[in-house]
C-alpha cells in the first residue's frame, strides 16, 4: 500500500504544503545493498570519558572500515585512543569539533569510564558541538557498563542515566534519518562488542533507534571470520517464511552464506517453493501446531543437515477482538501458534541435541507485546510472553553456549498494515521518530544480527524495529 505522506512529499507543491503546516518532512533512510558497504563510510568522530574500557574494541571495530576517523585534541580519552589506533593499525586524525567544515556520518562514544552523575558532564562535551553537524541517516553509538553490574551506587545511577541520554538524542536527530543505541558492555567481554559496534554502526540499522542492547560473556572464535558472510556454512530454520517478514528473514539469512531451511503452512507451499528457490533453500510444509510438529522439525534437521545452527520464530497470526467479545477459539488459536509452539519446538531441539553448540534461536515478538494494544489482548498477551521466554531462558541456554534474543517489530510496510483503514494506517507511519513505516528487511537484519556467531555476548536482549515508536517502553 503507498505511503500517501510520502507520496505528497516527492510532489513539489505537496512538500510546500506539508512545510507550511509544520507537518514532518521524513527523510529516505540509507538501507544496505550488494553494491555498497556493509559498514560505516564517511567522517566519524569517537571519544569518551577519562578510564573508558573500550578503545581498543572500537578502534579494531573501526579499522575494518573506510570511514575518516577523527579524535578531538581536546577529549579525556585521546590518548587512548591513540594507542588503541595504533595496535589496530586504525588512521586516526586530530579535529576540532567545532570547524565549520566538519560533519558527521558516524558518533561513538565510550561511556564506561563515567562513575558518578559529575561526570556525565562528558556526554555533553562530546556531542553538544557537533549535533547540529549530524548528516542524515547517520550513526549515534554510546558504549556503557550494564548498571546491574556496577558495584558502587554512584556508578550504577550514572550508567543507568544513559538510557535517558540515548533515547533523548534519539528523538532529536530522527529528522535527520539518524538513529542514536546504547549499548552495555559487561566487564571481560569487550572483545564480543565487535559485534553491535559493526551491526549499529552499518545501514543495516535504519529502523533501529533508540535501543539498548547488553553484550555480556559468551565463546567466540574470530579466527578466519568473515563479516560479510557470518553464518557461511550454518544451517537456519525460518517458520513463516513464505511472505513478508519471514521472506525477507529467508533471503537475508541466505544472502549472510546460511543453508535456509523454508517452513510454512502446506496451504502456503507454492509461496514457500517461491522463496526457497530463490535462495536455494529447501522446503518444509508443516502445521507447527500440530503435536508432532516439533519432533517432525528435529528429525528433518537431523536427517538432512546433520543438526540445526539457527532458528527464527517468525509465524504467528492475529485473531483481533476486543476481550469481552473474543470468542474462546480466537484466544486459544493465538497463543498456541505464537507461544506455545515455539516453546514446544525449542524444547524438541534443545532435548534431543539437535540444536549445535554455539546455536541461536531468535524470536519475532511484537510492540504491541511491549505497550499492549487495543483489540489485541490474546496477541499482545502472546508476543509479551515471546520476551519472557527470552528473558526466562537465556541464562540456561548460556550454559550450552546457546544464545536467545527476540526483535519487536512496529509499524513494518506489509499485507497486514497495508489491510489497515486508510487513517489509522497513515497515523501509524508518523508514530515514531522517524516519521515513516519500516521495511520487512529492517526486521530481518536486526534478526542476522543475533543469528551471527559474532554475536555470542548477545543473549536475552529483546531489540525493538519501530524507529523509536512513540508508544511503548
Amino acid at each position: 500500500m503507498a505511503d500517501i505522506y510520502q507520496s505528497l512529499l516527492s510532489s513539489p507543491i505537496g512538500r510546500q504544503l506539508l512545510t507550511a503546516v509544520s507537518l514532518p518532512v521524513p527523510v529516505e533512510l540509507d538501507r544496505h545493498c550488494q553494491s555498497q558497504p556493509s559498514f560505516i563510510t564517511g567522517n566519524v568522530l569517537i571519544g569518551g570519558a577519562a578510564n573508558g574500557r573500550l578503545s581498543d574494541v572500537i578502534s579494531k571495530s573501526l579499522a575494518a572500515s573506510s570511514a575518516h576517523v577523527q579524535v578531538s585534541q581536546e577529549s579525556p580519552s585521546k590518548d587512548a585512543f591513540d594507542k588503541a589506533a595504533d595496535k589496530a593499525e586504525l588512521k586516526l586524525t586530530v579535529i576540532d569539533p567545532n570547524a565549520e567544515a566538519a560533519k558527521f556520518k558516524g558518533l561513538v562514544f565510550d561511556a564506561t569510564g563515567i562513575e558518578n552523575s559529575t561526570q556525565l558532564r562528558a556526554l555533553y562535551d562530546f556531542f553538544h558541538p557537533v549535533m547540529k553537524k549530524m548528516q542524515s541517516s547517520g550513526r549515534i553509538v554510546v558504549l556503557g557498563l550494564p548498571p546491574e553490574t556496577c558495584k558502587e551506587p554512584a556508578q550504577q545511577i550514572a550508567q543507568r542515566a544513559l538510557e535517558g541520554f540515548v533515547r533523548t538524542v534519539a528523538k532529536e536527530v530522527g529528522k535527520k534519518g539518524a538513529v542514536a543505541q546504547l549499548v552495555y558492555v559487561a566487564k571481560t567481554a569487550e572483545k564480543l562488542a565487535e559485534s553491535a559496534i559493526h551491526f549499529f554502526l552499518s545501514p543495516r540499522t535504519a529502523f533501529v533507534d533508540g535501543q539498548v542492547v547488553r553484550v555480556g560473556k559468551g565463546k567466540f572464535d574470530a579466527t578466519d571470520f568473515n563479516w560479510n558472510q557470518p553464518l557461511k556454512g550454518k544451517v537456519a530454520l525460518v517458520t513463516g517464511a513464505s511472505r513478508g517478514i519471514g521472506e525477507a528473514i529467508a533471503e537475508t539469512l541466505a544472502r549472510d552464506g546460511a543453508k535456509v531451511i523454508c517452513l510454512d503452512i502446506p496451504a502456503a507451499e507454492a509461496d514457500l517453493q517461491r522463496v526457497a528457490s530463490h535462495i536455494d533453500g529447501c522446503v518444509l510444509p508443516l502445521d507447527i501446531t500440530d503435536p508432532e510438529a516439533p519432533k517432525t522439525i528435529a528429525e528433518f534437521c537431523k536427517k538432512e543437515f546433520n543438526g540445526l545452527d539457527v532458528i527464527v520464530h517468525n509465524a504467528g497470526v492475529t485473531r483481533d477482538k476486543t476481550l469481552g467479545g473474543m470468542p474462546d477459539h480466537f484466544w486459544d488459536m493465538v497463543i498456541d501458534i505464537n507461544l506455545s509452539s515455539e516453546e514446544r519446538i525449542n524444547a524438541a531441539l534443545l532435548d534431543d541435541e539437535i540444536l549445535n553448540e554455539g546455536g541461536r534461536i531468535v524470536c519475532v515478538s511484537s510492540m504491541s507485546g511491549v505497550a499492549g494494544n487495543f483489540g489485541q489482548s490474546n496477541y499482545a498477551t502472546s508476543k509479551a510472553g515471546v520476551i519472557g521466554m527470552v528473558n526466562a531462558m537465556a541464562p540456561v541456554l548460556a550454559k550450552r553456549n546457546i544464545t536467545i534474543n527476540a526483535v519487536a517489530p512496529g509499524f513494518i510496510e506489509t499485507q497486514m498494515t497495508a489491510a489497515m483503514p486508510m487513517a489509522p494506517r497513515e497515523v501509524g507511519r508518523r508514530l515514531n521518530s522517524l516519521k515513516q513505516g519500516g521495511q520487512p528487511v529492517d526486521v530481518a537484519e536486526a534478526i542476522a544480527f543475533f543469528a551471527s556467531p559474532a554475536s555470542a555476548g548477545a543473549n536475552g536482549n529483546t531489540i525493538r524495529v519501530c524507529g523509536q515508536n512513540l508508544i511503548g517502553a
